[in-house]
């Protein structure tokens, strides 16, 4: 197998353009602070995991003008950054992958809500391509967090499949498998879409980016 390629579909952390859930609770200004933290540390992840040069990074919006921008711009310094393409959130998806179809290795495609994710985590689904043509990663709430696909091609199997539903994972995975594909497994992560979500996941991963940035949240604003 050749190597795996990382691929992160993200928002830049602008307020009252991600983590809207989050920020009916503690303020967008604040909810943008968490997604920008929660998107470091996904970028680490990928980047300690396969290096930079194996990296993209599929951006709707602009880190320029994002909370924590030039770090995050710093961040992903030798990965390949592209625009998402797309009305909606499935054809940005299928979109980003079909755009690394013409490199090597398999595709690990995941967000910026599961800030716990670890390298090993990662290369482990990335692995799972040797035995199947794809890899699917329960989300708590019924979604996914990470798809991972021996050929990115295969992500046109998804067109149609609506993202953000508890039945999320079940469609991904019914898709895949009408495609003709075999489908495996990985671990099961939560992602951070509340204040509740973000406690579990501080809770089970106290250090790195989001973890300061939801305890600072937490000592000004939870109570």
């Amino acid at each position: 197998m050749s190597a795996p390629r990382m691929l992160v579909l993200a928002k830049a952390p602008v307020p009252g353009r991600v983590k809207t859930r989050l920020g009916a609770r503690v303020g967008h200004a604040h909810a943008a602070a968490v997604a920008a933290a929660a998107l470091l540390d996904t970028v680490r992840a990928c980047t300690e995991a396969v290096g930079p040069s194996r990296c993209h990074l599929a951006l709707a919006g602009d880190l320029a003008g994002a909370v924590r921008g030039d770090e995050l711009l710093g961040a992903v310094d030798g990965w390949t950054l592209r625009p998402q393409r797309g009305g909606d959130f499935t054809t940005r998806l299928v979109n980003a992958h079909l755009d690394l179809v013409d490199g090597s290795g398999p595709v690990v495609q995941i967000g910026m809500d599961t800030p716990q994710v670890t390298p090993d985590q990662l290369v482990d689904a990335a692995a799972g391509t040797r035995e199947h043509d794809a890899v699917l990663g329960p989300a708590e709430d019924g979604g996914w967090w990470v798809l991972a696909l021996d050929d990115p091609g295969h992500a046109t199997a998804l067109a149609g499949v609506v993202m953000s539903t508890p039945t999320t994972h079940d469609d991904t995975r019914s898709a895949l498998l009408a495609r003709g594909l075999r489908v495996g497994a990985t671990v099961t992560l939560r992602d951070v879409d509340t204040a509740v979500d973000a406690d579990a996941v501080l809770a089970h991963r106290p250090t790195g980016h989001f973890a300061r940035a939801w305890s600072a949240v937490r000592q000004e604003v939870v109570t």
